[in-house]
């Protein structure tokens, strides 16, 4: 890749595998090639050696192919300012050519399953951050992906609201049996959210990896948590603080 002053290497031997209805959290340090890699998933940019397979296909060159099978969060809520909520929500499923009355039902769904009855003619200007996050991610859902690629989706919110809508999301991620890749800053998040660890050093390859199965998440998470602090190179003494500021 190129930044316009030389060619640099942002992703490096890296190679992992997603079971399907898993949870992949994304750890590292900031350059490290999370958001590469997440381009690469995406299909927005193409690698330039090696393959990028998902469900079978490569998703730069048949970029056409997984329309409506990928979901994307983004950091910032991205909707459109001149949409309402509903129409945000609907927009996805316009590009599939849903009929107008399916796609309504499926929208309001959504927007009623993340607790935005009665929000659905809001503009995002009259909408809290929350609020639009929750928009965001009813729009990923309405399309029914296989697949959501989340970019540090509740970076940008307190973390009050962050942690409810942290829980929510991953309960509806469980019971659709969607796969996700999740990528975040939040050490004690990629342990909540994710089934596996993966943390990266620059260029993008994989320093550690964790599991975080029930035995994990109980009696080895804090062993998990110092592991991961030791490969990023962190004092093992920010492991005892709060999830709010276990942060890289």
């Amino acid at each position: 890749m190129s930044d316009g002053r030389g060619t640099f290497v942002a992703v490096d031997r890296l190679s992992f595998e997603i079971a399907k209805g898993e949870i992949v959290a994304v750890l590292g340090k900031t350059g490290c090639g999370k958001s590469t890699m997440f381009n690469l998933l995406s299909g927005l940019i193409e690698p330039t050696s090696g393959r990028v397979e998902v469900i079978g296909h490569e998703p730069f060159e048949e970029f056409n192919f997984f329309r409506g099978k990928i979901g994307i969060v983004f950091q910032n809520d991205r909707l459109m300012p001149w949409r309402t909520a509903l129409d945000n929500v609907l927009l996805g499923l316009q590009i599939l050519h849903k009929g107008p009355a399916e796609a309504q039902q499926i929208a309001r769904g959504w927007l009623s399953r993340l607790g935005l009855s009665g929000h659905e003619n809001d503009y995002p200007h009259a909408l809290s951050g929350g609020m639009r996050q929750r928009v965001s991610i009813a729009r990923a859902f309405a399309v029914e992906p296989d697949i959501l690629l989340c970019d540090e989706p509740f970076s940008s919110l307190d973390e009050m609201t962050a942690r409810d809508l942290r829980q929510e999301f991953l309960r509806l991620v469980k019971q659709s049996g969607k796969t996700a890749v999740f990528i975040t800053h939040h050490i004690n998040e990629a342990m909540d959210v994710g089934d596996r660890i993966l943390v990266f050093h620059r260029p993008a390859r994989i320093a550690y990896e964790a599991r975080m199965d029930s035995a994990a998440k109980s009696g080895g998470r804090q062993a998990i948590q110092d592991e991961i602090l030791k490969v990023l190179g962190l004092d093992v003494k920010e492991s005892a603080l709060p999830a709010a500021q276990a942060v890289i």
